[in-house]
């Protein structure tokens, strides 16, 4: 590029910073791949190259969509794809069209997307692209699967593997043989799903793609649970953690650091501006819908915690069984080589089962990439004593701001995780019902005694839970923290003390007032300021060498010597930590650590 600059070739330098941006966009740095993308638009509109203008408004439009900006993403295709309409170009109009399609995919319009689509299709037919008919078939059927028109989705993905076959794309084979093995299991076909999806791993392993090869196993994991074959499950589940954790070991987390990027939209056409606030309309029409379908999924819920309380008896029942047979092995100290396979049996029914709660537990937990998505510079360290954890993390994202939150149940294993999966019920219907975090709090305290029928009587239960709630106002910097018997810990930029703001001395449940009331901090924090929300799990790790615990205040020195570290590097460095603290040492309680960077 400096040669370029050197002899003024113009052209020649925005295709530079271009190609700058898009391998900072393919690392995952959106911050420089914007700053390059929008140097190369300028010298574009500059020299008036139509062309390059709207290839720089597509890569924008991309960076815009890998961080989750949808609003963005379709405003700068739009500007894009009104250019190439300008130039006849049909290869790149298409390509908007699917860009576009894409987008609203992921935000759930699938009316606008299939229109996108299909448009994309209709020219990818006049000008006989065969890869990008196969493409667009395969999208049009993904709509039609999240829309569950499961006939027209397996009628779409069929037409794109008859056209992959012909080409020799043996990667977009294994995609559609994956694609329509999972329609048929939803279908409950489950033989025709058996088929595609065993040629879906075994043209995977052949080519080599690890992530083909974990959506099969994932697939087939599903598929052995619709038919009842468990250990079939079991057995798939464990290869599709195993390519899922070496695909993660192998791309390590991105780093999505997001600075706020100026440049001025208003020379883009009105038809853009249009479309997004058509856009606007459409996610406002979204929300409502979801909220009148939010009774048909609580309904949901409650069915799926009837299924939880139902397996746990089965677990408790078996454990009584298994407690029975081992007292009389030792009463009589006759161990028979039958009786000692019956146990082992036994106690691999148990693990067994308790590992399929736990595959429950974490489907009701948030996913960390939608954490992540809503605040880039964060991280949630999460790790269980036992298989399953009575720590919980919660999250949810409004209009205008987002809840984050960590809980410490009373016990840990399967008694905590059954109060982990009501806590978190109750915590999301209170936050339906206010945005205060103080009320928040009051409204989950009156939810959990409710629901465990707690009372001052001496045969109510006294479990519950302590928390810490964050209300984050992302724009303007500001964060309302609630807290029942868990504080909240602020490192400002370039400072080296803790901030602690301690909590409501009271837990949530128990012999807690019905009334209760739980004070509510507003705190203004500036850019690059850090906070810390956390169970008590990780300063009460006790150490082999010494055998002390690790204490909360050896904890606020290692979060302020760690605080030159990017939020990634420092999950890695507290999940190390302790890892090498309590080596040799069993772990005595859940550990679960949330921290926001702003």
């Amino acid at each position: 590029m400096k040669i370029r600059e050197a002899i003024g070739n113009k052209k020649g330098i925005a295709y530079s910073y271009s190609n700058i941006g898009n391998v900072y966009n393919i690392q995952g740095n959106y911050p420089e791949a914007l700053k390059n993308l929008l140097v190369s638009l300028k010298i574009r509109e500059a020299i008036g190259n139509k062309k390059g203008i709207a290839d720089s408004y597509n890569n924008i439009g991309l960076v815009y969509y890998y961080q989750g900006n949808y609003t963005e993403a379709l405003k700068n295709h739009f500007s894009s794809l009104k250019i190439y309409e300008a130039l006849s170009d049909k290869k790149d109009i298409a390509s908007s069209y699917n860009n576009i399609g894409i987008v609203y995919s992921d935000q759930g319009n699938y009316t606008e997307a299939l229109k996108n689509y299909l448009a994309c299709l209709k020219i990818m037919e006049a000008i006989d692209n065969k890869s990008g008919i196969a493409t667009s078939y395969n999208n049009i059927g993904l709509v039609y699967f999240d829309q569950g028109n499961y006939p027209e989705a397996l009628k779409n993905y069929f037409s794109s593997l008859k056209i992959k076959e012909a080409i020799g794309d043996k990667a977009g084979i294994a995609i559609s043989y994956n694609t329509i093995g999972n329609v048929f299991i939803k279908q409950k076909k489950y033989k025709e799903a058996g088929e595609y999806l065993i040629k879906a791993k075994e043209l995977s392993k052949e080519i080599g793609y690890k992530e083909y090869l974990r959506n099969a196993y994932s697939h087939l994991t599903e598929l052995d649970s619709a038919k009842g074959n468990y250990k079939g499950a079991y057995e798939n589940h464990k290869l599709y953690i195993f390519y899922r954790d070496s695909l993660d070991n192998e791309q390590t987390r991105k780093k999505i650091i997001q600075n706020q990027m100026t440049y001025d939209f208003e020379k883009k056409e009105a038809v853009a501006n249009a479309e997004y606030k058509k856009e606007i309309e459409n996610q406002q029409a979204l929300a409502e819908e979801k909220s009148r379908k939010q009774n048909v999924v609580t309904l949901f819920v409650v069915i799926g915690l009837l299924l939880v309380l139902v397996f746990a008896g089965f677990i408790l029942r078996s454990l009584r069984v298994t407690r029975k047979q081992k007292q009389i092995i030792e009463i009589k100290s006759r161990v028979t080589e039958q009786q000692k396979i019956i146990i082992e049996e036994k106690n691999k029914d148990i693990t067994d089962s308790i590992n399929y709660a736990k595959r429950i537990q974490e489907a009701k937990l948030p996913k960390k990439d939608e954490i992540y998505s809503s605040l880039p510079q964060s991280f949630v360290l999460f790790k269980p004593k036992d298989i399953v954890s009575g720590d919980f993390y919660f999250f949810q994202k409004n209009d205008k701001c987002v809840f984050i939150a960590a809980a410490d149940c009373t016990g840990h294993g399967v008694p905590g995780a059954f109060m982990s999966i009501i806590g978190s019920e109750k915590l999301e219907y209170a936050i339906s019902q206010s945005t205060d975090t103080s009320e928040i709090l009051k409204q989950l305290n009156k939810g959990i005694k409710t629901s465990l029928r707690q009372s001052d009587s001496n045969e109510s239960t006294r479990d519950g839970m302590d928390l810490a709630i964050c209300y984050i106002d992302t724009e303007n910097h500001i964060v309302k923290y609630a807290g029942a018997n868990r504080p909240i810990w602020i490192i400002r930029k370039n400072q080296t003390d803790i901030e602690e703001i301690k909590a409501t001395k009271t837990a949530i449940g128990g012999l807690t007032d019905d009334n209760q009331y739980f004070d509510t901090h507003e705190l203004k924090l500036q850019q690059d300021d850090t906070f810390y929300i956390f169970s008590d799990g990780y300063a009460d790790t006790f150490s082999e060498q010494n055998g002390k615990k690790l204490t909360t205040k050896k904890f606020k020195q290692i979060l302020i010597d760690i605080q030159a570290m990017t939020m990634q590097e420092q999950e890695i460095h507290l999940n190390n930590f302790i890892e090498d603290w309590k080596t040799g040492t069993e772990q005595i309680d859940d550990i679960l650590v949330i921290s926001v960077r702003l």
